[in-house]
């Protein structure tokens, strides 16, 4: 798959996004983390999918409460109430990104040391009740 540079800088913003975002959680809820990880996030997703489909992934009729907790919790963390906020982002973004999860699931147990861990017996169960990842029925 090729990506545009565009797409790239998106890619990289979203993982310090991320970055950002943990590491604020980790050091105390540390406000300026959170503010610059919520930031960071957002603009890579438009960069990375583009703007007009990250206002329809956003504004689709069944990821609307997704959506309103998504930016109230990002609105929160602004106003400085960092733990109410990360916890109403944290049902947001369940709400938005939750179908992609056995995805990301499948593609970590490709992987060669984290996937044979993942693809331990009990580990396995749990990862695919927690991902609501189907059975074959083959």
């Amino acid at each position: 798959m090729w990506l545009t540079d565009q797409q790239k800088i998106g890619a990289a913003l979203v993982s310090f996004g991320v970055l950002f975002l943990f590491l604020g959680v980790i050091l105390f809820f540390d406000g300026a983390l959170l503010a610059l990880g919520n930031v960071l996030f957002v603009s890579g997703i438009t960069l990375l999918i583009g703007p007009q489909k990250t206002f329809y992934f956003f504004a689709r009729k069944q990821k609307i409460r997704g959506t309103l907790c998504f930016f109230a919790g990002m609105l929160l963390v602004f106003m400085k109430w960092k733990l109410i906020g990360i916890v109403v982002e944290a049902v947001g973004f369940l709400n938005l990104f939750g179908d992609f999860f056995p995805v990301i699931l499948n593609f970590l147990r490709q992987l060669p040391v984290i996937g044979d861990v993942l693809s331990l017996p009990y580990i396995r169960g749990a990862l695919d009740k927690l991902a609501g990842a189907r059975q074959s029925a083959v």
